[in-house]
């Protein structure tokens, strides 16, 4: 019995970077063999066994074969006579199939640490084309190590997997898993920009894809369009440190923009209800968690009047606050300021452009917060009309600190 450490952990540590968790592959064991040396059998699929000591994972040396279509059309094989490199040919890139001997010995049949020297994400084999999960983990790649480029050689086996239709198999909820840390990583919008280069994106986030090629307003950059526009803001999102919620409202806050008739280009009037629309259809499409997706519909709603907010009377940035809940949810709401600045700053030449209307409606959110509502519901005879009442103080509050604070407009 032979134990390496594989995949990702050895890969950090030839790049310097942490790694936290290590995977493990057994060579030459059997089932029983592990039962016997106190490891827990876990996983259904194909023998995993955790540590007795360490609860690590620990997973005998198998081999694959396609069997069907997706992610899970595949049949596994463990067995003591399967090698090593046997194990690491079924594993998707070159950087991601070393494994490191229990002496310190590096093992490196597929020269991955070539590939991370010329920092070049490759394929190991052609059985990368058999799981469409491969193309998403790749983007994901590229997004987090941001001055790696993809082999051509890779790049055109994933289009004929899009174009051979392996793609449309996948899972909704194992699309979203990946698409989810992609948003997370150092560069999101490189992740995105491989999908596109390899076709991925049009069937798995079309309403994405169409933000290309739709030109932005009048007076902005000609040749930053929407879907750019749009890969600014997301990349904005992760320098600001966002969390999932803010990155995909981020991604997700212009869809409408796809929609907009030829004719009014490249005004966008409307467009927010066209996206709120557009964004209940990929929530469901990729069952997106609710606070990602109640971000992203607040988002695509009120960014506008956000970005206006030192133009907005008193009245309607009461019902702007009103309306995105931001009393009763001043985290969220705080998000979404924080994701509205990205959207702002997201333009050539703005990312570190002042914004304003965060602070402004800070001002009128503790103003609001600072009337005493229940006093005014109780001093009211008529109980119909306590919303009014209250929202009168709440409209009076706002326009006096605003007006303390030389903000507030005629």
């Amino acid at each position: 019995m032979n134990i390496y450490v594989v995949g990702g952990a050895v890969r950090d540590q030839l790049l310097g970077r942490p790694h936290a968790d290590r995977d493990y592959v057994v060579v030459g064991a059997t089932p029983e063999a592990m039962l016997a040396r106190g490891f827990r059998p876990v996983g259904k699929d194909f023998p995993v066994f955790l540590h007795p000591q360490s609860h690590e994972e620990y997973a005998l040396a198998r081999t694959e074969r396609k069997s069907g279509h997706g992610y899970h059309g595949f049949t596994f094989h463990a067995a003591p006579d399967v090698t090593l490199e046997d194990d690491l040919a079924r594993r998707d890139l070159t950087i991601n199939a070393m494994a490191r001997a229990e002496d310190g010995r590096l093992i490196d049949p597929y020269r991955g640490q070539d590939d991370l020297l010329s920092k070049t994400l490759r394929h190991v084999g052609p059985s990368f084309a058999e799981d469409p999960v491969r193309i998403l983990r790749l983007a994901r790649f590229a997004a987090r190590f941001t001055d790696f480029t993809v082999a051509p050689e890779t790049l055109d086996l994933m289009r004929g997997m899009v174009a051979s239709g392996e793609v449309n198999h996948l899972v909704a909820e194992r699309v979203w898993q990946e698409l989810a840390k992609g948003l997370m990583e150092d560069q999101p919008s490189r992740m995105f920009e491989v999908l596109r280069a390899c076709g991925a994106l049009a069937q798995l986030l079309p309403e994405v894809d169409a933000l290309f090629g739709v030109p932005q307003r009048a007076d902005y950059h000609p040749e930053v369009d929407t879907g750019i526009h749009t890969m600014m803001v997301i990349d904005q999102s992760a320098r600001h440190a966002l969390p999932l919620a803010g990155r995909f409202a981020a991604l997700t806050h212009d869809l409408g923009k796809a929609l907009t008739p030829a004719d009014i280009l490249p005004r966008h009037i409307g467009h927010e209800g066209r996206s709120v629309e557009l964004v209940e259809v990929v929530a469901a499409r990729l069952r997106v968690p609710n606070d990602c997706r109640d971000l992203a519909l607040l988002m695509a709603q009120y960014h506008g009047n956000i970005h206006r907010a030192t133009d907005l009377k008193a009245s309607t940035v009461v019902g702007l606050l009103e309306k995105t809940d931001a009393l009763r949810r001043p985290d969220r709401f705080r998000l979404l300021l924080a994701t509205c600045r990205c959207d702002y700053t997201g333009r050539l030449g703005w990312e570190n452009r002042p914004y304003e209307s965060p602070q402004h409606l800070e001002t009128a959110l503790a103003a609001v917060n600072a009337v005493a509502a229940g006093e005014i519901a109780a001093a009211c005879a008529n109980k119909a009309s306590i919303p009014e009442h209250i929202h009168a103080a709440r409209v009076n509050a706002v326009k006096l600190a605003l007006n303390e604070a030389g903000n507030q407009p005629e």
